[in-house]
């Protein structure tokens, strides 16, 4: 898994900042605090903004819900 992982960041034409963004709504989607806390460390490490983070979690609210969202957020 962690090979695939690695081949698929490489494969594409997404920066890590947007990989990483993507995958924080992923976590955030499934409820997955852990997942959730390592991908934020993640994409500001990528160069991300807190308010990036902010907004592309606020962005999911007609997706995953506003529970979802806040859980998230918090």
């Amino acid at each position: 898994m962690e090979a695939l992982g690695a081949a698929v960041h490489h494969a594409g034409p997404l920066d890590e900042q947007v990989i990483q963004l993507v995958q924080l709504g992923a976590a955030a989607a499934t409820r997955s605090e852990g997942a959730v806390h390592s991908h934020v460390r993640r994409a500001l490490a990528a160069g991300a903004t807190p308010e990036q983070i902010h907004h592309s979690l606020i962005s999911l609210t007609s997706t995953i819900g506003f529970p979802t969202v806040v859980a998230a957020v918090s």
